[in-house]
This record gives C-alpha cells, sequence and structure tokens, in this order.
C-alpha cells in the first residue's frame, strides 16, 4: 500500500521525475518522459507495480529528510541503535545523448548500519515483468520491449522471486552508489558508467545558480523559493512546457472515482505561470513557456484545446489500467485526459492574457503572434454566447458558467490594451463593443441578487471560487458591492476549516459522485480578495496556514482533505505552486502586484481601461 501523498518528496531532471517516500521507496517514475509509461509504479498499487527501497534493515529507524539548500537532492536521514546513514537521492540533468538517471547514495554518517536494497521493475505501469541478464561489467541490465534499464552498484545483488535484492553494510565515512540509467533498447549498447560524485556536483551546482536568480519575498521568500524550484522541476526542458503534475490518478477523493492524468499543459495555468516565473526572476522560463504556449496553439482557432502534451501533441486518449488497484483502492486508474476535447471558453482569454503580460513584462515583442490572436478574436466573436464545459472540466453538460465569460472578456479587454499600448493594428473599435457586450451581458446573467453573489453559471444559486478571480482580472473593482458580496457568500458557502472549496460537490453537476478536498489554489485565490480588500492580517494569517499544509520539504498537492487532514490529488501540483509564488508577491508587493493582471479597475459595470504596473 503506498504512503500518504505527504510523505513523499520529488527529485526530476526536468524531462521526467520520481517521488520517494519517507521509508527510501521510490514508489512512481515513468521513463523517459513525464507523460511516459511507468516503471514504479506502486504508488497507485502495491510494492509488486514496481518501485525500488533502500533503507536499513531495522524497520524502526529514525528518518529526517530534507533537499540541500535551493536544489532538488534529496537527503534522507535514517538513523538506528547501531549509527546513522544519509540516503541522498537525484537525477542529473541529462546534457545531449546521455542517458536518463537515478542516482543513489547511501552514505555512512556515523557507526555501522545494515541496509536493504529491494529493486521491483515493472515497465508499462505496472504490468511489464522484464528479462534481467549480468553485463560483462556485472551491471545489471533490465528489458521489456522497448524499455531498457542498467543498475550499477558495487553491492552483490541476486533475484527473488522476480526482484532484485541485496544486504549490505554502510560504515561512517563510506559511500555505497546505485545507478540506475534508462535507454531504449534497441540501442547498439547500454548506458555507459558514470562518475556519480561529479554527477552530485554538477546538479547541486545546476540547481543553486537556478536558485539564485529568485527574488527575495520577505518571510516568505523560503516557501516560494521551493515553489519555484519545483515549477522548474516540471517543466519539460526541450520544449519549456510545463506539466500540471507528474502523476496521474492521485485522488481527489480518497477512495473515490475523481481521478484523472495530469502530466500535461494546461492553457489555463498559462497567465498565472507566466506571472509567477516573471515575479519570481525567471525571464528565459517565461520565455521559454510562452514559445511553446504558441506553438501549442498554433492552427486554427476552432481548434485549440484547453491542454496539450508535452510537446503540443494534440491527441491525448483517455484510457484506463484495470490492473493497478489505485491509490488507496481510488478507481478507476486513468491515463490520457478526455477532457483535452472539451470547449472551454476561458482558454481563449487565457492565452491572450499570457501573451499580453509577457509583452508588457519585458519578455520581448511577438508581433506575427499578433495574427494568431486576431483570428482567434474572430472565432470567439462567434462562439462566445454558447455553453461550455468550464474551468473545472465538469462531465455533467455545458453550462453558460461565470468564469468562462468573464475569460472571454479578458480575450477582448487584452485585445484592445495591446492596440492602445502597442500600437498594434486590429478592429478596436469592435473589440471595444463586444467587451462591453460581454460584460453586460455577465452582469445580467451571472449575479444573483437573492444571495448577493455572481454564481457558478447563469441561473444558477450556486457557488463558484473560480469567480473570485473576476477582481484579479479587472471585470469590476474589489470595491463594487458585488464583488464584496461575492466574496463573502464564497466565505459563507465554501470555506471549510478555513480553506475554500472549489463549488458543492453535492449538487450532482459535475458528473461525478460528490466529495473532494480543498482546492489550494482557490483559496490562495481567496488570500488575494482579502489583500485586495485591504484586509491584510487575515490574507497573512490565511496564508500562513495554506504554507503550513506543506509536507516536511515544502511540496504541495492540488487538494487539501480538511476532514482527514491530508493531501489528496496529484502531487506536487504545479497551480498550488503557482498560486503561492504570486499570493506571496501580492502580500508583499501590495501597491503594483495585484494591478499587474488586472490594470486600474472600471468603475463598476464598464470595461476596464488600459493595465498599470
Amino acid at each position: 500500500m503506498a504512503h500518504p501523498i505527504e510523505d513523499y518528496a520529488l527529485i526530476g531532471n526536468c524531462e521526467t521525475a520520481a517521488l520517494v517516500a519517507r521509508d527510501g521507496s521510490i514508489d512512481w517514475l515513468c521513463w523517459p518522459r513525464f507523460d511516459g509509461d511507468a516503471c514504479f509504479a506502486a504508488l497507485l498499487g502495491n510494492p509488486e507495480h514496481g518501485r525500488w527501497q533502500i533503507a536499513p534493515a531495522d524497520p524502526g529507524a529514525q528518518i529526517t529528510r530534507r533537499y540541500r539548500d535551493d536544489t532538488l537532492v534529496l537527503e534522507t536521514e535514517f538513523t538506528t541503535g547501531d549509527g546513522a546513514v544519509t540516503l541522498v537521492d537525484f537525477m542529473p540533468l541529462r546534457d545531449g545523448g546521455k542517458a536518463s538517471e537515478v542516482v543513489r547514495l547511501v552514505m555512512g554518517q556515523r557507526g555501522q548500519v545494515a541496509m536493504s536494497c529491494e529493486l521491483v521493475l515493472r515497465f508499462n505501469y505496472g504490468s511489464a515483468v522484464p528479462w534481467v541478464t549480468r553485463l560483462e561489467d556485472g551491471a545489471l541490465r533490465a528489458i521489456a520491449g522497448p524499455d531498457m534499464t542498467v543498475l550499477r552498484t558495487p553491492v552483490e545483488l541476486h533475484g527473488d522471486d522476480l526482484k532484485t535484492v541485496g544486504k549490505f553494510v554502510v560504515s561512517e565515512g563510506e559511500t555505497v552508489p546505485f545507478v540506475l540509467s534508462y535507454a531504449r533498447s534497441y540501442r547498439d549498447a547500454p548506458p555507459n558508467p558514470i562518475d556519480h560524485m561529479a554527477a552530485l556536483s554538477d546538479t547541486e551546482k545546476f540547481w543553486c545558480n537556478w536558485s539564485a536568480g529568485s527574488r527575495a519575498t520577505g518571510k516568505w521568500s523560503a516557501p516560494v523559493r521551493r515553489s519555484l524550484i519545483t515549477l522548474k522541476a516540471l517543466v519539460y526542458h526541450p520544449t519549456g512546457g510545463i506539466v500540471a503534475a507528474p502523476t496521474t490518478s492521485l485522488p481527489e477523493q480518497l477512495g473515490g472515482p475523481r481521478n484523472w492524468d495530469y502530466r500535461y499543459c494546461w492553457l489555463r495555468d498559462a497567465t498565472f505561470t507566466l506571472l509567477s516565473l516573471m515575479n519570481g526572476g525567471f525571464y528565459q522560463a517565461a520565455r521559454d513557456w510562452r514559445e511553446w504556449l504558441l506553438r501549442a496553439v498554433a492552427g486554427r482557432p476552432q481548434q485549440l484545446q484547453i491542454m496539450y502534451g508535452i510537446e503540443g501533441e494534440r491527441r491525448l486518449t483517455e484510457f484506463e489500467l484495470p490492473w493497478l488497484p489505485g491509490y488507496e483502492g481510488a478507481t478507476p486508474v486513468r491515463v490520457g485526459n478526455a477532457a483535452s476535447n472539451q470547449l472551454q471558453l476561458d482558454v481563449y482569454g487565457e492565452v491572450m492574457d499570457a501573451l499580453y503580460q509577457g509583452r508588457r513584462g519585458g519578455l520581448g515583442a511577438l508581433d506575427a503572434s499578433f495574427d494568431l490572436q486576431r483570428a482567434m478574436l474572430d472565432h470567439l466573436g462567434e462562439i462566445w454566447r454558447q455553453p461550455d464545459d468550464g474551468i473545472w472540466e465538469v462531465r455533467g453538460g455545458r453550462q453558460h458558467f461565470t468564469y468562462s465569460k468573464v475569460m472571454a472578456w479578458v480575450a477582448f479587454d487584452r485585445a484592445v490594451k495591446l492596440v492602445e499600448e502597442f500600437g498594434l493594428e486590429g478592429p478596436i473599435d469592435s473589440w471595444k463593443a463586444v467587451r462591453q457586450e460581454i460584460h453586460d451581458d455577465i452582469c445580467h446573467n451571472a449575479f444573483n441578487s437573492n444571495i448577493g453573489a455572481f454564481t457558478q453559471h447563469y441561473g444558477a444559486d450556486t457557488l463558484d471560487a473560480s469567480v473570485l478571480l473576476l477582481p484579479l482580472v479587472g471585470f469590476l473593482p474589489p470595491s463594487d458591492p458585488r464583488v464584496q458580496g461575492t466574496v463573502a457568500a464564497i466565505e459563507r458557502g465554501l470555506m471549510v476549516d478555513g480553506f475554500v472549496m472549489r463549488y458543492d460537490t453535492q449538487s450532482g453537476k459535475d458528473g461525478l459522485p460528490p466529495g473532494e478536498g480543498a482546492f489550494l489554489a482557490c483559496s490562495f485565490w481567496f488570500v488575494d480578495n482579502l489583500v485586495l480588500a485591504g484586509r491584510m492580517p487575515e490574507a497573512e494569517q490565511l496564508f500562513k496556514r495554506l504554507c503550513g499544509l506543506c509536507n516536511d520539504v515544502g511540496l504541495l498537492s492540488e487538494e487539501y482533505d480538511p476532514h482527514a487532514k491530508r493531501l489528496v490529488g496529484n502531487f506536487p501540483q504545479a497551480f498550488s505552486h503557482i498560486a503561492m509564488v504570486n499570493s506571496a508577491h501580492n502580500l508583499v508587493l501590495t501597491d503594483n502586484a495585484l494591478k499587474q493582471r488586472a490594470g486600474h479597475h472600471p468603475k463598476s459595470g464598464s470595461a476596464a481601461p488600459s493595465a498599470q504596473g
């Protein structure tokens, strides 16, 4: 059985990532990419579905762990009655044609500690048992179809019931290395050996140098820096695409069916991602993300998707893996994501806003992209009145979702700003007219005077935390009574133990059984609204509580179950860490950070003028 989600730490090489449990077991790793087939899938099943554990023979060892400074090098310290050892786990960044590797170093700190190693390789998400042979240099090679791994270590290992196991003793001052390399089985030769200590030095140097570019955020600098490192780890370096999470099917409801594959790139995260990277001082990563975005959405605007593969792939066919019992029995386990075929109007606004913010943020002009943006606006002008599937990708039928309409407004608003601020050519009078028409439509149909709040969709009496973004994107000022009423209604109706739920799943309108955790990004959006309202002590208190949900190495999942007191959903979740970074900057830079996306707020019921800050 897998560990609690909060018991895992992340290591990665900016192409894929592994989750390491507190007991030294790697329970999840997809090779060669984030969205590749898992060779360790115990996270979604049992040890027999693949894992790699290195730990003391003494099951009662005391365990502490941390990342080395500002890196993704993980140190797990085991203390027994006989001594102490540190397990150092990392993935070197690939250079050129090098293999992808996981390096594990067992370093003796004091005394002598008896250790054990159990390697259970299962390719194809735990279903394929590889054929293991020994190479001339003593390394172990495992092959199943196109996949091949090679394990090099001085420890004597042997096969036992389709596992590779071994015992060894580590003394003070001694380092015992394990290097697992991945390559395609049809290559001419197995991956070459590496210098594990040089790899450690190079990996540590890379992360330290990258982290050094992070801007300070006062007393929140430590969690923000860890969040930015986590975001960097979720970047697929060859393309600049950022996956939402390195996992699939970690449940939003323990034991339930809300299990989705998040190893893809969502357009709705575009502006938030861009702002968090720029605010953090990482302009090259922001440029890479913007360039990925443009490549992904290139083509007919009618074919715009809500998400893409890490190289911009469009076909993300969803299917199930029935041989995996799921995390703590949460089924089905899904690969691919059928929501990629949904209509979500908000993505047009996200793309327009991201490209506008990038230009204003100093990433430089991309004039050639404006033709594509104009074509997108032409199409959006034809379809914005249609119902869609909404930001939360519900599977209960289309509605006129409020947030979707607001982001359609954002698309035309940012187009107007691009013309007014940068001298680009476009039918600005027509865009202004559509912008005003959408604004009036939302204010007339989405505001429920009976509850004094903007609702989830037109004609509804249900709340949705996504409308917290109305003042953040500049649709209405925070002083507008309708905004204040909405914030108050969400505080009354969607808060559980001080954290914000996305919406009331008991309504049954999302096509799934009710029940899920509090959505962490929504809780950070509430922090932002508190800042806008001048409620700074409350904003800081909630932000501090949210940071307190991070596990011992600073990672957050998608949601938090306030009843079970556990992290739930895919992990670590980029959207949660992005929201943390942005909220931290809003708390520290209240004079301009929130204005960065929203601009000068309009009078109630009118369209927003040009952004400032």
